[in-house]
């Protein structure tokens, strides 16, 4: 579950948690940042200031673009071309979801060259689904140890797929009890240190509008 929403009124990421509680105390339609008001915007005029951040070279507003551009949203025509290379100018501005998503891409149309690459340098960056994807894909290739190293360190910075897969190879006889323990006790300090009401109350919604 992505915990952060970016606002392109002031180019911020602000955590869910917080966005949560900013409109839960009656701040619908507005940036929890910059205060700025987001509700009163045409679609156009939300269009025209992503467009601004874009020109500005903005990470997360290209990003944004891109998405919308591959997808055919927000009254911007599809065209899966010209989204792939603004994910790579983001990418190029170091913006590690860029390079997890055109991993993800490049993964579903087969070219596993690539995917791997953009996966490795998203891990890099400190996107540990990245890492627990690119765990996954080493798995599959039969390289286990790597498999295993790549899940050890997603799950010790609280991601609780890779931390399953782990528990799922020891199981089968693949690794120690004493990595294993000290693994999941590291996943569940990440955990707590991530954890706030705010953040609680954000994923029971998202869990109950789901079910």
């Amino acid at each position: 579950m992505n915990l952060e929403e970016y606002f392109v009124c002031c180019g911020k990421s602000v955590c869910r948690g917080c966005t949560h509680s900013f409109c839960k105390s009656g701040n619908i339609g507005k940036c929890p940042f910059c205060n700025a008001d987001r509700g009163s915007k045409t679609l156009e005029e939300s269009v025209e200031e992503m467009m601004k951040r874009v020109e500005a070279n903005d990470a997360g507003a290209i990003y944004m673009l891109a998405g919308s551009c591959y997808q055919g949203l927000n009254g911007i025509q599809q065209d899966q071309t010209k989204a792939m290379e603004l994910y790579a100018r983001a990418t190029d501005l170091g913006f590690n979801k860029a390079h997890s998503l055109l991993a993800e891409i490049y993964h579903e149309g087969g070219d596993l060259k690539k995917a791997k690459f953009h996966y490795e340098a998203a891990a890099m960056a400190g996107h540990e689904d990245a890492r627990n994807n690119h765990g996954a894909m080493e798995s599959k290739s039969g390289n286990i140890e790597r498999a295993k190293k790549h899940g050890t360190i997603a799950a010790s910075a609280g991601n609780y797929i890779a931390m399953h897969a782990l528990i799922t190879f020891f199981k089968q006889g693949i690794g120690s009890r004493e990595s294993i323990d000290s693994t999941l006790a590291a996943c569940n300090n990440s955990c707590v240190e991530m954890r706030s009401e705010a953040r609680d109350a954000y994923i029971r919604d998202k869990i109950s509008e789901t079910f």
